[in-house]
């Protein structure tokens, strides 16, 4: 059984997480929960039916000795938590944004590795410990049928894509201390909602080329964005227009990819089923119907702990959202287009999604 901790006892953790658990109650166990709201976590565990109550992140490592540690914290404590995890030999699966920057996300990926001997669960020495990136609308049943389809070249090239996350959040949202805040959320809509879409739509189109975007504060009382909009280029030569934003009263998530040999398209708003998905390609027929969400995400997490593999959305494959999303600012906030490959070390923008310039 695969020892699983909890760190931040919010919204997030019981409304997504806890369920992931419980769906997988016969590989995975919650044993710890950690809060620095020492009453929000015995509440927490209390409810959940988990042991042991935590308000210090690096006591309970020591204490518990974790296989795998699930981080639903706001955005500012991930990098640092993720590597404390990570050095003390615990798989982290980390709620997104997994961090303020490709800085942030580097640093991380860096903290990876072989476990040492004697590690959490008696794991030590196996490949690990890997983090990966809660990207949970990616492993519906619908999306993984559509990768495979283009992977194979049975719907042709492709050719253009919608990707759409027109959602609202009003002023109880943004009623939050750390939220609206570059310093303590990284950006705005674009790296905490949009991402989920793009993540998916880059998951099928594979990798992209050059970006040109724009982004606006038009309406909610705060620092970062509400609303971006951004033309894509792939690097096989397909297009996308990218918009996102938290303006929308009638709140939906819409995908579409055109190839040459057919359309397929998806609306749903937090969680597809393939009820959810359309298309005019004789070939679409999911052969098994498995929604969306942090369940199906976490099936492969617990596949890869069990295999010493590393799990999708982890390494590059979860840091090319990230780069996306930092190329999306860069080009809004400079007026021009940016390229994949172009933010590095020695660009501002690397270090924050803003560039330090503000919107």
């Amino acid at each position: 059984m695969i020892r699983a901790a909890i760190v931040g006892a919010g919204a997030v953790a019981a409304h997504g997480h806890v369920p992931a658990l419980h769906a997988h109650r016969d590989r995975v166990a919650p044993v710890a929960v950690v809060d620095v709201d020492a009453a929000r976590a015995r509440a927490f565990a209390a409810e959940h039916g988990i042991p042991a109550v935590h308000t210090d992140l690096t006591g309970m490592l020591a204490a518990e000795r974790p296989d795998l540690v699930l981080v639903c914290t706001p955005p500012h404590l991930h990098a640092d938590q993720a590597t404390a995890c990570l050095a003390a030999g615990a798989w982290v699966w980390c709620e997104k944004p997994l961090c303020r920057s490709l800085a942030e996300y580097d640093r991380i990926q860096a903290a990876e590795g072989p476990a040492a001997p004697g590690g959490p669960g008696g794991h030590g020495g196996a490949a690990g410990p890997y983090l990966t990136v809660v990207y949970q609308q990616r492993f519906g049943s619908g999306a993984e049928h559509l990768r495979e389809l283009a992977a194979s070249g049975a719907l042709g090239r492709p050719l253009v894509g919608l990707c759409t996350t027109a959602w609202h959040r009003g002023a109880d949202y943004y009623a939050v201390p750390y939220r609206g805040r570059w310093e303590t959320e990284g950006g705005g809509t674009t790296v905490l909602h949009g991402i989920h879409q793009m993540d998916l739509m880059l998951s099928v189109f594979g990798d992209w080329a050059e970006i040109r975007a724009m982004a606006g504060r038009l309406d909610r009382p705060v620092e970062t964005e509400d609303v971006s909009m951004a033309a894509v280029r792939f690097e096989s030569g397909a297009m996308a227009s990218v918009v996102t934003s938290v303006l929308s009263p009638r709140q939906e998530s819409h995908l579409r990819f055109d190839f040459a040999g057919g359309t397929v398209e998806l609306r749903h708003l937090y969680g597809y089923r393939n009820a959810d998905w359309t298309s005019t390609s004789p070939l679409w027929n999911p052969p098994r119907d498995v929604p969306s969400g942090h369940a199906a995400q976490l099936a492969t997490v617990l596949d890869a702990f069990e295999r010493g593999e590393r799990p999708p959305a982890s390494g590059a494959d979860g840091r090319r959202a990230m780069e996306f999303v930092t190329a999306l600012y860069a080009s809004a906030l400079t007026g021009r287009p940016v390229h994949r490959g172009e933010i590095t070390p020695d660009s501002p923008f690397y270090h924050r999604l803003d560039g330090g310039r503000g919107l």
